[in-house]
């Protein structure tokens, strides 16, 4: 008797385990074929303006991936964090992606304060980064792939343009942090070495919206050509303020090194008419490759919908990554590091290709005229520029 039952309960737990058997299967097999990769951007605080833009972009090349078929047989499955204008925020974000998500690869980070506050993080967790925003340069990292533009790709490209066909004297006015200051102690070497002289040079704090002192004194000084670095939403306030003192292009060379289109939107095309600005990517750029992400980011978000420079460069970055991972035949850093030398894609931008030794791309430097469209007229483009993130000025 006691025998029989005690058959009957093993019988049963076998039963039960084995009822519980395909959802673990399942459960397991659901993880196996996702690959986590991490997103991190500010979705909130002064720089949303610029960044949250960016996600949507990524989101785009990852969803259009796996309805593909995914990178290696496995979906990407995106963990998305949100830096909120604050660097402590995204090296904090940037330790939970890596240290408990354990995501393959994170597409993130905007402003050069974003990515000196992770770059740490990315380092000692042997993490890898693609960080698609326009920079500084002077720096190199073995955790961060770069598919943004570096200084000598677009503010020493920009100055030397400007020197050769708007003028000698110059204002520099930009967002305080690191890269409007270090940007400008480049362009002003480079504008130095060039037979120019700065005028006048100031910085805001970032998030800024009182522009009033700095733009009397850029009527006194008269410059040739206003060079700004003014980040995010402090855009907004300085050109709507520019026009109502009416600092327009008729009257005024300025070239803008962070307005895109996208930017454009939340300042009105109507007070930005005629100004330049210096990017590897527009918008209006005629290629097969463009014209689809274009449509394709329209077609997903809505047909006013803009994309700029740092949205196409995330794009890229992911299709980057996913070209990276099938050379390399893994998703482990090390190998998707060694298989990115000298891989070459075709962009949006046009083609691009990775240096085999500092991580940057070979991009091209456009530098156009916003139009009433809110769009860019591209009035001049470089040969492609083998990248230097340390110029010699």
């Amino acid at each position: 008797m006691h025998n029989d039952k005690r058959r009957l309960i093993k019988h049963a737990l076998l039963l039960g385990a084995i009822s519980l058997l395909p959802f673990s299967l399942i459960s397991q097999a659901q993880a196996a074929d996702a690959v986590k990769v991490g997103i991190i951007h500010s979705l909130t605080g002064t720089m949303a303006i610029s960044e949250a833009s960016v996600v949507d972009a990524e989101k785009l090349a990852i969803e259009e991936i796996n309805a593909g078929g995914g990178v290696m047989g496995k979906t990407i499955e995106p963990i998305i964090e949100d830096g909120a204008s604050d660097w402590p925020t995204f090296a904090e974000k940037a330790r939970k992606l890596l240290e408990n998500d354990h995501v393959a690869v994170t597409f993130g980070a905007f402003t050069s304060a974003s990515r000196k506050a992770v770059l740490p993080v990315f380092e000692r967790n042997k993490g890898l980064l693609y960080y698609p925003t326009f920079y500084e340069g002077l720096e190199k990292s073995p955790a961060i792939i770069y598919t943004g533009a570096e200084a000598s790709q677009q503010t020493l490209a920009a100055v030397s343009w400007l020197m050769a066909n708007k003028g000698k004297s110059v204002y520099l006015v930009g967002s305080d942090y690191i890269w409007p200051r270090t940007t400008n102690k480049l362009a002003r070497a480079s504008v130095t070495k060039q037979g120019g002289s700065i005028v006048g040079e100031e910085y805001l704090p970032l998030g800024a919206i009182e522009f009033s002192s700095v733009i009397n004194k850029i009527k006194v000084a008269k410059p040739d050509i206003v060079l700004s670095t003014i980040v995010g939403g402090s855009n907004v306030a300085f050109y709507k303020q520019l026009k109502a003192a009416g600092i327009d292009s008729s009257n005024q060379t300025l070239m803008a090194l962070a307005v895109t289109e996208e930017e454009v939107t939340g300042i009105g095309a109507e007070n930005l008419v005629g100004f330049l600005t210096c990017m590897s990517y527009f918008q209006s750029l005629k290629n097969p490759v463009n014209e689809k992400f274009v449509q394709a980011f329209k077609t997903r978000y809505g047909q006013q919908r803009v994309v700029g420079d740092p949205m196409a460069a995330a794009y890229t970055a992911v299709y980057l990554w996913k070209k990276a991972v099938e050379k390399a035949g893994s998703f482990e850093v090390p190998a998707v590091i060694a298989a990115s030398s000298e891989l070459t894609l075709d962009a949006p931008e046009g083609e691009i290709k990775v240096h085999k030794d500092n991580h940057h791309l070979w991009k091209r430097a456009r530098i156009g005229t916003l139009n009433a469209q809110g769009q860019v007229d591209v009035i001049y483009e470089s040969a492609p520029i083998e990248p230097n993130p340390f110029p010699k000025l």
